[in-house]
C-alpha cells in the first residue's frame, strides 16, 4: 500500500524525563509555586495567559448560551440590515432593556457586535459570519439538544443517558431509515446548508477533472452534486440515498441546471445494491454515522462498486488522532457518541478501514479548515 499517511508511534520518553516531568507537573499545580509565579515577572504574563484560558473552559457553556441567545433572537439578521441603540432593539427582540443590555454587553465581549460612539450596536465580522454563512445560525439553534444530552457530562462519559440527538437523527437508523416528514425535513436542511462549506473545502484538496461519472452515497438534498456539477460540467453525477430525500433532491438538480446529468436512485446502503458506472464514489459525511462492522461493509461495497482505477472519496470532520486537536476531539467525537450510531475518527483510522477494504493509493490531505471537514481518497487499482 502506497502513500498511507499514519502516524507512527511516539518514542517513550526515558524514565528520568518521566520523573522530570511528572516533579514539574505537581510543582506547577502547588498553590505556593503559583502565588509566586503571578509575581515574578518573567512568570506573570504566563500564568495569566494560563487563567484567562481556564476561566474560558469554565465559561465556556454560559458563552455558547449567549450565543444560542444572540441567534435565537435573531440579533444578526436585524442589525445586518443596520446598526441600532439598545432603545431601539428591545421592540425588536422582545427583551427587557435591562436585560438586553446584558446579553448585549456580553455579545461584544464576545466580538459578535461592536459598540459605536453613537450607542448603536454593529455586527463584527464574526458576527456577520451569523447571518451569512450557510447553516452556522441553524446548526447553533439545534446544539440546544446536545447541551441537554451533556447536562450530566460523567453520567454521559459512563454511558449512562438516554441521549435526546439519538431520537433527533433517526435518519441513521434500521434497515429503511424511515422518519416522520418534519424530522427528515429538518435534517435534510441543516445537512443541505452546511454541505456549501463541506464541498468548498472538499473540492480545494481533490482534483476530480480526471473523472467522468460520481455516485454520491447518502447525499441527501444532492447540495454537494450541485456544488460538485458547477465545478466540473463535464461530470455525470448519480445521488443515491432514501426516497424521502428525492423530491427535494430533484428540485434542487433542476433549479441549478442540473437536471440533465444528475440521476437520483433512491435506496439503502443498508440494504440495496449500489448503482454500478461510476468511477468515483464520494461518501461525505456519512461513515461517522455508523459503526466500524457497517463502515467495513459500506466500503467493501464501495470498493465492489468501482471499476480498475476507481477511486472513494471520504469527506467529513475527523478527529486529530494521536494529536487530539479541539474540533474533532472536543466537540465532533461527543456529538457522535451522543447519537449513538457511529464515531468520529481521525484521517489514519479511515485510511485503515480503507486500506481493510481493498484500497491503495490512500492520500489524506490536509484540510484547509479541520472544524468543517477533512477528506481522505483511495483508489482501486485492480
Amino acid at each position: 500500500m502506497k502513500d498511507l499517511d499514519i502516524p507512527l508511534a511516539k518514542p517513550a520518553l526515558p524514565r528520568g524525563a518521566v520523573k522530570r516531568s511528572g516533579r514539574l507537573t505537581r510543582l506547577v499545580a502547588s498553590r505556593g509555586f503559583q502565588s509566586w509565579a503571578a509575581r515574578f515577572a518573567l512568570t506573570r504574563r504566563l500564568v495569566r495567559s494560563e487563567g484567562e484560558a481556564m476561566f474560558d473552559l469554565v465559561a465556556g457553556f454560559c458563552h455558547s448560551q449567549i450565543l444560542l441567545a444572540f441567534v435565537r433572537l435573531k440579533l444578526p439578521e436585524i442589525l445586518l440590515d443596520r446598526e441600532m441603540a439598545a432603545e431601539a432593539l428591545v421592540s425588536e427582540v422582545s427583551v427587557p432593556k435591562e436585560r438586553l443590555e446584558v446579553l448585549l454587553a456580553a455579545a461584544t465581549a464576545l466580538n459578535l457586535i461592536k459598540r459605536r460612539k453613537s450607542g448603536r450596536y454593529a455586527l463584527t465580522t464574526r458576527g456577520a459570519a451569523l447571518a451569512g454563512v450557510p447553516g452556522l445560525a441553524g446548526m447553533i439553534d439545534h446544539h440546544d439538544v446536545l447541551y441537554r444530552d451533556l447536562a450530566d457530562p460523567v453520567a454521559f462519559f459512563r454511558g449512562e443517558v438516554e441521549t435526546e440527538l439519538a431520537g433527533f437523527w433517526p435518519y441513521v437508523f434500521g434497515a429503511g431509515g424511515a422518519t416522520d416528514p418534519q424530522t427528515t425535513a429538518t435534517y435534510s436542511q441543516l445537512m443541505a446548508d452546511s454541505q456549501v462549506l463541506v464541498a468548498e473545502d472538499t473540492l480545494a484538496v481533490t482534483a476530480l477533472s480526471d473523472r467522468a461519472h460520481i455516485l454520491d452515497i447518502g447525499g441527501g438534498t444532492g447540495a454537494f452534486l450541485a456544488a460538485v456539477g458547477a465545478a466540473y460540467p463535464a461530470l455525470r453525477m448519480t445521488l443515491f440515498d432514501l426516497p424521502a430525500v428525492a423530491p427535494a433532491a430533484t428540485e434542487r438538480f433542476a433549479q441549478a441546471g442540473l437536471a440533465d446529468r444528475a440521476q437520483i436512485v433512491p435506496g439503502s446502503f443498508r440494504d440495496d445494491p449500489l448503482p454500478q458506472g461510476a468511477d468515483l464514489i464520494s461518501l461525505v459525511r456519512v461513515l461517522y454515522d455508523h459503526a466500524d462492522e457497517t463502515v467495513i461493509a459500506l466500503l467493501s461495497a464501495v470498493y465492489a462498486a468501482l471499476p480498475a482505477g476507481g477511486r472513494v472519496l471520504i469527506s467529513e470532520p475527523m478527529t486529530g488522532g494521536d494529536a487530539p486537536q479541539r474540533a474533532g476531539d472536543a466537540y465532533f467525537a461527543l456529538y457522535c457518541m451522543a447519537m449513538r450510531t457511529g464515531r468520529a475518527r481521525s484521517q489514519a483510522q479511515i485510511a485503515q478501514l480503507l486500506s481493510q477494504a481493498g484500497f491503495d493509493q490512500i492520500q489524506t490531505p490536509r484540510a484547509r479548515r479541520p472544524f468543517i471537514t477533512s477528506v481522505v481518497t483511495g483508489v482501486r487499482l485492480s
